[in-house]
């Protein structure tokens, strides 16, 4: 986790300054329009990042869904090959933004191949992170996750499209302009300005410049077909052909803790209830919390999924945390406001609160 975090921060950090660093030196002015792209991209890496927070575990990991771990969409041992075409990707994106036409031709020529290659990466990006089937893990519902990794790979596509057709544009113009003295050499420019020249070399030149990468990267211990396998050795998602282990058992409630652990004579244990199947100590402010969930479950399944989530994710590392008579104390101490507010909504929206409390972990 800590190192997904670095990298995210790294990487965020670096484009932020290689941007404006770039931007200082060719003096360029940035349009409202650009303006709002750049915030627009940065925001989807932002998202990206807290995706990747929380889904960060690979395939053959198993994980606590309800402390909201889940599965990268993206295998792990494979992914130094994808951020090396998403640095290069940005990098060319940026040249490109910035000067245009205006690049020598070899370093033209390698950027259109980056800016094709990205696309098209950038396509199988989308459909693996589109389908998230997390059916397997019993919290979550639905297509979880995808919000987070669904932004980068649409403006990687649009940027890519976009800076291919400038250059083609930009090309077309200054070669239809150009004239040779030797008759050949004008039909020869003639005749790539209407094949638009760069990028048609940018397109011959594509398999073998990708060949030599993938060469490259074998020597920094990347497999042949890592490009394939970064989007199929995982677990849940579009191209995943890899099943995870079971998932790990929650191992509880830290309300259930501070009944547990807490002096009788503050934390007031109740009675015994059944949680999960196991037998619980319950007192009554766990039963009131209990109770209070289910009326946000009635109201709104959605915000009930999202608060559900939020709570058990933190309560369980809290619980952890609480081992000692005078934790369990301060805690039931600290909940005290909470509860009233949860039991004046159950004595708002119940006829029969007392039962409904009651009824809870019988």
């Amino acid at each position: 986790m800590d190192i997904v975090l670095i990298v995210i921060v790294t990487l965020f950090a670096g484009l932020v300054y290689l941007l404006r660093s770039a931007i200082k030196k060719q003096h360029k002015k940035i349009s409202s329009v650009e303006y709002a792209v750049i915030i627009g991209y940065i925001l989807s890496l932002a998202i990206s990042g807290v995706g990747l927070l929380t889904h960060s575990s690979q395939y053959h990991e198993a994980v606590d869904p309800v402390d909201g771990a889940c599965y990268l969409p993206f295998g792990g041992k494979h992914a130094l090959s994808l951020f090396l075409y998403f640095v290069a990707f940005n990098c060319a994106v940026l040249a490109i933004w910035i000067k245009g036409r205006k690049i020598p031709p070899i370093p033209l020529v390698l950027a259109l191949i980056i800016l094709m290659l990205g696309t098209i990466i950038s396509l199988f990006v989308l459909a693996q992170v589109s389908y998230h089937d997390t059916s397997t893990l019993s919290i979550y519902v639905g297509n979880e996750g995808t919000f987070y990794f669904i932004f980068t790979p649409i403006f990687c596509f649009c940027f890519g499209v976009g800076f291919i057709w400038k250059v083609i544009q930009e090309e077309r113009e200054t070669s239809c302009l150009r004239t040779y003295r030797n008759p050949t050499l004008n039909r020869i420019n003639k005749l790539l300005s209407s094949k638009f020249d760069y990028p048609v070399w940018a397109l011959i030149l594509l398999v073998p410049f990708f060949l030599v990468i993938t060469a490259i990267l074998i020597l920094f211990g990347q497999d042949s077909d890592s490009m394939a396998k970064v989007f199929t050795e995982t677990s849940t998602w579009a191209f995943s052909q890899k099943m995870h282990p079971p998932i790990l058992d929650h191992q509880g409630h830290y309300l259930c803790t501070v009944a547990a652990k807490g002096d009788p004579a503050v934390v007031k244990p109740l009675r015994l209830g059944k949680r999960h199947g196991n037998t619980i100590i319950v007192n009554r402010q766990l039963l009131i919390a209990n109770a209070f969930e289910e009326i946000l479950s009635d109201l709104s399944p959605i915000l009930h999924r999202y608060v559900r989530s939020f709570y058990d994710r933190y309560g369980y590392n809290i619980s952890v945390k609480i081992n000692t008579v005078s934790a369990s104390n301060l805690t039931y101490r600290i909940m005290k406001p909470l509860e009233y507010i949860f039991l004046f909504f159950l004595y708002l929206y119940y006829v029969e609160p007392e039962k409904k409390i009651a009824r809870q972990y019988t």
